[in-house]
């Protein structure tokens, strides 16, 4: 009997998604359900499968139709985007069965609410796209893709405040896409190659690759709500559905930050120096603090929820400046903290997923519950929906950063590798997030336990909707259980744990 070939599993977590996609939109609402949930349950086992084997083998390739680059197509499956591929399945599925609840127990959604599942298998299917592909125009396919069903998802409640944060969220995807265009463009028509690999190989510095660099980062800054190119989140986050913010907060935003760290670490060290790690790094720094003090103005839940993604956001920018080595810097020496940075960008990134979806769809329980999410709905929580209010809490100290959840971990490793890399300046930035986000988290938490009014409206919520909410909370502890075989794993293949030097292609180990 001959083995099953492993190559195919890259293939795998873009066409089985994609199947279920086109599949469920020939059935009416009740079968979209169920054809969305089987497709989530099959996305899944094929990314848990195909992780196993990237695990076993130190990374999948997959080459489409057997044609070689340049001319063919490189799926990689490599230690890195096996970590944001199991992100997204395990936040993904979560939200697939909250999102099945949740519409069958709502009674005033507009009739195409159940396009919610070819829409959400698409979104999944153009991310582990952007996670598999290794050439650039193939990356922005996947992002058209998920700019595209991120949208139609963004739009479903069909109310207006949501179809005005729908068009701005467009018109950013857009001019987002249009300047990684642009820049893609630049490259091919210097290099001529687009595939990753042999880009990095091939790119020389100079005033074409500098402008193709400045595109690409913005248009992908822009897509990933980076700080000041934020505008369009909370609006979008504060008018979505429940299982929609969820999914776009904990992994939309990512999949374009993956890019931006691929671009920076493989293709583009040749243009860049230590200013401008600087320089996306204060980026970061600002979006924490600007983040976190609007989260505290907020009135309603769901836009603090909103605010505080674009603050942890910004822990992810401070990463980039702790990779790049100042002149006079010996890669030996870099290697002290540069693993530490890399090992903070991934955990703050799931980290981030798992405790932003829990808190958003913990507002959609309480949104059921109360009818609306203004700091009243809070009120008396604790007695009322005693597992949403622990979902809360569990998630909010994961992200302003208290022992033991992922959220620790990872602020813990950004201070680590800022100390040891001699740029003291970003712990206080670092130190001043969590703080203020502690602010809103125990500001959420005072009204949970400060006694309501006898006759606040308490509706009957499904249970599977709290348990959807509290696994992920949870889900953001325990990721540091295997915080050794994970970060063992990275560190078998670049990029992490490796140094940008400005001046070289590529990273250096």
């Amino acid at each position: 009997m001959t083995d099953f070939p492993t190559s195919i599993w890259p293939a795998l977590l873009v066409a089985v998604p994609i199947t279920f996609a086109l599949g469920t939109v020939f059935f009416a609402a009740a079968g979209r359900m169920w054809s969305g949930l089987a497709g989530s349950v099959a996305t899944t086992l094929v990314s848990a499968l195909a992780i196993a084997a990237a695990v076993r083998e130190g990374g999948l390739i997959h080459h489409l139709g057997g044609w070689e680059p340049p001319l063919g197509i490189l799926l990689r499956l490599d230690p890195l985007a096996a970590v944001f591929i199991g992100m997204t399945a395990l936040t993904g599925i979560a939200v697939s069965f909250y999102a099945a609840s949740y519409l069958r127990s709502q009674d005033d959604l507009p009739r195409g609410a159940s396009l919610f599942w070819p829409l959400w298998l698409m979104l999944w299917a153009g991310l582990n796209g952007m996670f598999l592909s290794n050439d650039l125009f193939n990356l922005f396919v996947a992002i058209e893709v998920v700019g595209i069903s991120a949208v139609g998802l963004a739009v479903l409640s069909g109310k207006p405040p949501a179809l005005m944060a729908g068009l701005r969220y467009l018109l950013v995807a857009i001019t987002g896409s249009m300047s990684y265009l642009f820049g893609v463009a630049l490259l091919f028509g210097a290099y001529g190659t687009l595939d990753l690999t042999l880009l990095s190989a091939a790119v020389e510095p100079g005033a074409t690759t500098v402008f193709a660099l400045v595109l690409m980062t913005l248009g992908l800054m822009a897509k990933s709500a980076f700080f000041p190119l934020h505008f369009w989140l909370p609006p979008a986050h504060g008018s979505e559905l429940p299982p929609v913010s969820a999914l776009l907060s904990a992994l939309v935003v990512k999949g374009s930050f993956y890019i931006l760290l691929r671009l920076w670490a493989e293709v583009f060290g040749v243009s860049l120096t230590f200013a401008a790690g600087q320089l996306i790094g204060v980026c970061g720094a600002a979006a924490v603090i600007w983040g976190s003090w609007q989260a505290l103005n907020q009135d309603r839940l769901k836009l603090i929820i909103a605010h505080s993604s674009v603050a942890q956001l910004g822990y992810l920018l401070m990463v980039f400046p702790l990779l790049i080595l100042a002149p006079g810097t010996a890669v030996a020496v870099a290697s002290d903290w540069t693993s530490s940075a890399w090992t903070a960008a991934v955990y703050q990134t799931l980290s981030h997923a798992f405790a932003k979806s829990s808190l958003f769809l913990a507002a959609g329980v309480i949104v059921i519950a109360a009818g609306h999410d203004c700091r009243e709905s809070l009120l008396d929580l604790v007695a009322r929906r005693p597992m949403t209010a622990f979902a809360i809490g569990l998630a909010g100290i994961s992200l302003t950063g208290l022992p033991p959840s992922g959220g620790f971990f990872a602020k813990w490793m950004l201070l680590k590798a800022a100390i040891a890399s001699g740029q003291w300046w970003w712990a206080p930035a670092v130190l001043a997030g969590s703080f203020l986000t502690a602010g809103y988290v125990f500001m959420i938490l005072r009204l949970a336990f400060a006694p309501g009014n006898s006759d606040t409206e308490n509706r009957p919520v499904p249970r599977g909707l709290e348990s959807a909410a509290l696994l992920l909370a949870v889900a953001s502890f325990f990721i540091i259980v295997p915080a050794e075989a994970v970060i063992s794993f990275l560190e078998s293949s670049a990029p992490f744990g490796s140094a940008i030097v400005p001046g070289e292609g590529g990273v250096l180990p």
